[in-house]
């Protein structure tokens, strides 16, 4: 028979903490002052899709904002190409062009090699404005309503032209007789300064009126008037060259 082997010790006692019981640690202040800190917020990183692969950290408020549901006050919108164009080419004005027509209208002889028929296929409005708002301000002499009959006068006078334009038989749209008639006030721009410097001399001053009035009117009726009239030319002719004559005698105040 064999001597008993040593005791074994008892078992040890169940732990007083049990977290998966809900219990509840007490601490001393010493061990709680060992256990004072502050408690870091994680760091959420959201991925914006680029190519690099690069993260950027996003901030609480933003987080905040996104598990709310209000993400798309964060969201930014593409740039569009056609937002970022020139005022120029927004309001459709090619300086280029309106210089080309300009040239075309003050030298209408064809030996000179212009296209000058871009005035009437491809009318704008802007380059008009301008000639005719040029006009009006160096027709003032102290009279401002002069500026508003001019403008009247080019707008109802090129709609005059082009309702016998039509009548007789012409194929030709609005807008390119109120781009014809505004180019075509040039003439009397440049004679201008003319009538400034021989005002006193009567018979010159009249001959340089003539001259400007020929030149005006010939440069808009050899855009206008094509071969589509025929014999009935001089009927379109004549009140263009009286329309040119009308803008004339308000700006020399006759």
């Amino acid at each position: 028979m064999q001597p008993p082997g040593p005791l074994q010790p008892p078992p040890p006692p169940p732990p007083l903490y049990a977290p998966n019981n809900g219990d509840f640690t007490f601490v001393s202040s010493a061990d709680a002052e060992e256990l004072s800190g502050s408690i870091a917020s994680p760091d959420v990183k959201l991925n914006l899709g680029g190519e690099s692969g690069e993260f950027i950290k996003e901030s609480t408020a933003t987080t905040f904002l996104r598990q709310r549901g209000y993400g798309w006050l964060l969201e930014v919108e593409d740039d569009d190409p056609e937002d970022n164009k020139p005022l120029l080419e927004e309001l459709d004005i090619d300086l280029k062009d309106i210089y080309y027509k300009i040239r075309c209208v003050l030298m209408p002889m064809p030996s000179l090699g212009f296209n000058r028929q871009v005035v009437r296929d491809n009318p704008d409005f802007w380059g008009p404005l301008a000639v005719v708002l040029f006009f009006s301000m160096i027709s003032l002499y102290g009279q401002f309503k002069v500026v508003s009959w001019i403008i009247t006068i080019w707008i109802f006078g090129s709609l005059t032209i082009f309702l016998l334009a039509r009548v007789l038989g012409g194929e030709v749209a609005y807008g390119q007789v109120l781009g014809v008639i505004g180019y075509s006030l040039l003439p009397l721009i440049v004679i201008a300064p003319l009538l400034l410097v021989v005002g006193s001399f009567e018979v010159v001053s009249t001959l340089i009126k003539l001259f400007g009035v020929f030149w005006a009117a010939y440069s808009a009726a050899s855009l206008l008037v094509g071969e589509e009239f025929k014999t009935k030319k001089p009927l379109l002719i004549y009140p263009i060259f009286l329309l040119y004559i009308y803008f004339l005698s308000l700006y020399t105040g006759v």
